[in-house]
């Protein structure tokens, strides 16, 4: 590491007092109309047109054994770069396949 040294920061979870509690309770019992947004802009319908999903976000990933006809197995695996991530190309067909399905189920 050239000579530095690396620097460890440790977050300590502490329990919330009971005033901190009471303060959340509170903030939580207010009705949506008396919460102050004169700060915040509005999220219009251009705005969720813009949205992009978070380039952080990763969806947990779940290993199984599911069994798929070996002509689409093979077609994926032609289409893939020299075979390889095509796990990923079915994945995304099942995600766009799910998200169309949605879009029809309003």
């Amino acid at each position: 590491m050239s000579g530095k040294s690396a620097r460890v920061v440790k977050y300590v979870r502490t329990e919330l007092s009971d005033e901190q509690k009471d303060r959340l309770e509170k903030l939580a019992s207010l009705p949506d109309d008396s919460i102050d947004y004169s700060d915040i802009p509005e999220a219009t319908e251009q705005f969720w047109r813009n949205a992009v999903r978070n380039p952080f976000y990763r969806p947990l990933k779940k290993q199984l054994t599911l069994r798929i006809d070996a002509d689409l197995i093979e077609w994926f695996k032609s289409h893939a770069d020299k075979g390889k991530g095509y796990q990923t190309k079915i994945n995304q067909a099942l995600r766009e396949y799910v998200a169309e399905q949605e879009k029809k189920a309003g």
